[in-house]
C-alpha cells in the first residue's frame, strides 16, 4: 500500500518507492508524518513503539500499519528503504544500532548519540555493513539556510567575519506544557527535554546553517549551567564561541530561560545577513547594506529581501513553534541512497554536529578552549540553490 497526501492509503504502483519505517511514536513522529505528507511518492512501511496504547493512537491517526515488534518492522521494510528513529534520546543508540545491524539504512532523530563513543560506533557499523546513517535536524537543506549559504558564496555582504546565532526558547518551566499535545495526541515529552538539555536538543538546528556556509568548526570554547530546575538535569543554558577553520567566529546562545528568539546574523564587510525565524524554512532572508550617515556607519533598517529563481522544496505549514519540514532530511538520504551519490546528511555532519554540541553543552563554567576532533567536508548546496535571483 501507499500512502496519500491525505495520510490514507491507496494501492502502490507498479514502480519502485522509497520506503520508511518508523521506530518511536511520541510527538516529533507527527510532525515527521505530517512533512512526509507531502511526498506521495514515499510509501511508510509502517511503525513501533514499545508503548502499545501510544503505537495504536499514532497508527490510527495515520492509517498506516502497525507491527508488533522492531523485529518484525525491519523485516517488513526493503533493504533500500531508510529507518527513522524516534525514540527518545537515550534509545537513540540502542535502536540505530539494532537497525544496523538488521541491515537497514538509518535516519536518527538529534543527537545521533549522547556520547562521542557511542556515535563514533554507530557511524563505524553503518561504515562496515555497507550502509547510510544521517542525524536530524535537516533545516540547513530549507531555503532559508540555503540562501544564507548562498549569501555568503557570492559574496552579498562582502566576507563573512562574525555570526551571532540565538536559540532562546523562553521561560520554558512556566509554559503550560501539560497542554503541548501533537496530531495524534501525544503529550510533550517536558521530563525528556529537560534530561537531555536544551542545547543537546537544539543548537544543531543553528550548527548546520553554519556548517553549511562556513565548514568545520576548529575550537569551542563555551560555558553552561543549570540555572533552573531540579538536581540532575541538564545545563538549561550555554553559550559558545565556534572558531571555524575558514576563518569565521560565531557566538551561539541556546537557553530555555530568556525570552524566544532563533534569531542568525552573518556580519560581512558591507553589512549584514539577518534571519530571524531558524525553524521556519521559508523565513525572509535579508541583506542590510551598510552606509555612512554624517559621521556615523549603520546598516540599513530595511534589508533587501533575498531569494531563488524557481521552486525550491516542498514546504509545510506552520505547526506550533515551527514552520519546518522534517522530511527534507529522510527524503535527501533515500535520494542519495537511490542514486548511490554522497549524501548531504552525511554521518561526517551527524557526527560534527555533535561533538560540538556535546562541547556546548558539558562546558560547565570552568573548561577552557576545546579542539573538534571530527571534519566534515564540503556540504553541496540543494538543487535548487545553485544561484540567487539578481
Amino acid at each position: 500500500m501507499r500512502r496519500r497526501a491525505d495520510g490514507g492509503l491507496q494501492a502502490a504502483e507498479s514502480v519502485a518507492l522509497p520506503n520508511v519505517a518508523i521506530i518511536g511514536c511520541g510527538f516529533v513522529a507527527d510532525l515527521y508524518m505530517r512533512s512526509l505528507s507531502l511526498y506521495p511518492e514515499v510509501t511508510v512501511v509502517g511503525a513501533f513503539d514499545i508503548r502499545g496504547e501510544r503505537l495504536k493512537a499514532f497508527t490510527d491517526h495515520w492509517k498506516i500499519p502497525l507491527f508488533p515488534s522492531r523485529e518484525a518492522l525491519f523485516e517488513a521494510l526493503p533493504a533500500d528503504g531508510l529507518v527513522l528513529n524516534l525514540t527518545n534520546p537515550t534509545a537513540h543508540f540502542e535502536v540505530s544500532r539494532a537497525a544496523l545491524e538488521a541491515g537497514r539504512h538509518v535516519y536518527s532523530e538529534k543527537p545521533l548519540a549522547m556520547t562521542m563513543e557511542d556515535a563514533h560506533a554507530l557511524a563505524a557499523l553503518a561504515r562496515s555493513r555497507g550502509l547510510r546513517i544521517g542525524a536530524a535536524p535537516c533545516n540547513q537543506l530549507g531555503e532559508s539556510a540555503q540562501l544564507l549559504a548562498a549569501a555568503v558564496r557570492e559574496n552579498v555582504a562582502g566576507p563573512v567575519r562574525l555570526a551571532y546565532a540565538e536559540m532562546d526558547d523562553g521561560f520554558i518551566r512556566q509554559a503550560p506544557t501539560d497542554r503541548w499535545l501533537s496530531e495524534s495526541g501525544a503529550p510533550w515529552p517536558a521530563a525528556d527535554e529537560y534530561a537531555t538539555g536544551c542545547t543537546l536538543e537544539h543548537a544543531g538546528y543553528h550548527l548546520g546553517w553554519m556548517m553549511q556556509a562556513f565548514g568545520s568548526v576548529r575550537t569551542v570554547v563555551a560555558a553552561s549551567a543549570r540555572l533552573a530546575g531540579s538536581e540532575g538535569e541538564a545545563p538549561d543554558f550555554a553559550a559558545g564561541l565556534l572558531a571555524f577553520e575558514s576563518g569565521v567566529i560565531a557566538r551561539l546562545t541556546c537557553s530555555i530561560l530568556a525570552p524566544h528568539n532563533h534569531e542568525i546574523m552573518l556580519v560581512g564587510e558591507r553589512g549584514v545577513l539577518k534571519q530571524e525565524k531558524a525553524w521556519a524554512n521559508g523565513a525572509p532572508v535579508r541583506f542590510h547594506k551598510r552606509v555612512t550617515v554624517r559621521r556615523r556607519i549603520l546598516e540599513l533598517p530595511v534589508g533587501r529581501r533575498l531569494s531563488f529563481s524557481g521552486e525550491t522544496h516542498r514546504k509545510q505549514g506552520r505547526w506550533g513553534a515551527a514552520s519546518m519540514n522534517f522530511a527534507l532530511g529522510p527524503v535527501e538520504l533515500l535520494e542519495a541512497i537511490a542514486s548511490g551519490r554522497p549524501a548531504r546528511m552525511s554521518p561526517e555532519l551527524a557526527l560534527h554536529v555533535t561533538e560540538v554540541t556535546l562541547a556546548l553543552q558539558n562546558a560547565g563554567l570552568t573548561q577552557g578552549a576545546q579542539t573538534m576532533a571530527t571534519r566534515i567536508g564540503s556540504i553541496e548546496p540543494m538543487p535548487f540553490a545553485a544561484r540567487l535571483k539578481t
